[in-house]
């Protein structure tokens, strides 16, 4: 198996990628290993940037609304009539 050397790694990132390592009961190298894996893998549909392409691409145009009138209607519905 091969083995992969970072240099001139940010001492904060180091620092942030410890303790999300801790935060999970990982080793450092185990969480590495997991990010990469998670960044590359390619999935049905293809890669996550590939799916973000497609769908940025299908609601190229698109208006999404007003979210504050949107989240009123949400509200509303869920009130009890009175």
């Amino acid at each position: 198996m091969a083995q992969l050397l970072v240099r001139k790694v940010d001492d904060d990132l180091v620092q942030r990628l410890k303790l999300r390592a801790a935060a999970a009961g990982r080793s450092v190298e185990a969480e590495h290993r997991l990010i990469l894996e998670e960044a590359l893998r390619v999935t049905r549909g293809g890669s996550f940037a590939e799916r973000a392409a497609a769908l940025r691409a299908r609601t190229r145009g698109h208006k999404t609304g007003d979210a504050a009138a949107l989240i009123r209607a949400d509200r509303d519905r869920d009130l009890p009539e009175s």
